[in-house]
């Protein structure tokens, strides 16, 4: 008997704490706790499944890359051996190389925001941009509606090959557009865990027949227009593949990283519903005792 004296104080203090948390502002129940649960865990999965995808197809992308490289550094060492200086007022050609897929962090958005930079140094009111892939077109065209010329879709969904840079050339070659020089702004690729964005120039065959270097040979002038034609369809090669392999890496760091937030969440959500799992069955405990006390 004294003891069940003894305990009514300590029932009673407790009733009156929990009719008074009642009176604060409605907490997530379990029920909500545990749909969020099954909801992260879901894009936990997909994340993951994301992930091994792009780990599959960087391997591929990366051999694709190793060989491509090749015909860019062929085709500065064509220029730097021409000795080819830009002249005065040259009209510059930007051409930005992004895709259509997302999903891969701000690869995106760095070749845009370093085109917008390269614009405004290069000082010249005479500029203008291609841009293949939709994501950077998106961008590009609120900050420089003026300035696109010209935008292709439908890239970066496979690896890309050369037939896909010469006829990319060859549109942007016969659609009227005029330039001396061209600026190719591509992400380069760095590390498994990193790029870069920079650039990778090609010429006019005029402005390569007037080099230093290429006027000690007798050159036809059909022959200067083919080689130019096939050095620009070379960079557009090497920048794509290059590009491609960048954003591979970069959607596989993107998606690993979300797969780890995933399972922070999950841990953090597991917390709270054992914590207000237990006190649900405290609060059950306490209105039994409190019944039992009261008969």
């Amino acid at each position: 008997m004294l003891r069940a004296v003894a305990a009514r104080p300590a029932i009673k203090q407790a009733a009156a704490a929990r009719s008074f948390s009642s009176t604060a502002p409605a907490q997530e129940t379990l029920r909500e706790i545990e749909q969020r649960l099954k909801s992260v865990k879901n894009i936990e999965k997909i994340t993951k499944s994301m992930k091994m995808i792009a780990s599959t197809k960087l391997t591929k992308a990366q051999r694709a890359m190793n060989t491509a490289i090749i015909y860019g550094k062929t085709n500065n060492e064509l220029f730097e051996q021409s000795q080819i200086k830009s002249p005065e007022n040259a009209k510059s050609l930007w051409i930005v190389v992004s895709s259509d897929s997302g999903l891969c962090g701000g690869i995106h958005s760095s070749v845009s925001k370093y085109t917008k930079r390269g614009i405004a140094e290069d000082g010249s009111e005479d500029n203008q941009i291609v841009i293949l892939g939709d994501r950077a077109r998106n961008q590009l065209q609120r900050s420089n509606p003026s300035d696109v010329k010209l935008s292709f879709n439908q890239i970066g969904k496979q690896v890309p090959t050369f037939a896909d840079a010469a006829g990319i050339a060859d549109t942007i070659l016969t659609s009227g557009v005029e330039f001396d020089q061209v600026n190719l702004v591509y992400n380069q690729y760095t590390s498994q865990i990193g790029y870069d964005a920079g650039t990778l120039k090609a010429y006019t065959d005029k402005v390569l027949s007037e080099s230093e270097g290429f006027k000690s040979y007798e050159q036809e002038e059909e022959a200067t227009k083919d080689l130019a034609q096939f050095s620009f369809a070379n960079a557009i090669y090497a920048t794509l593949v290059e590009g491609h392999a960048s954003e591979i890496n970069a959607r596989r760091n993107a998606m690993d990283n979300a797969s780890k937030n995933a399972g922070e969440m999950i841990n953090t959500l597991n917390l709270k519903y054992n914590r207000g799992r237990q006190a649900q069955i405290t609060n059950e405990l306490i209105d039994i005792i409190t019944g039992a006390s009261s008969l």
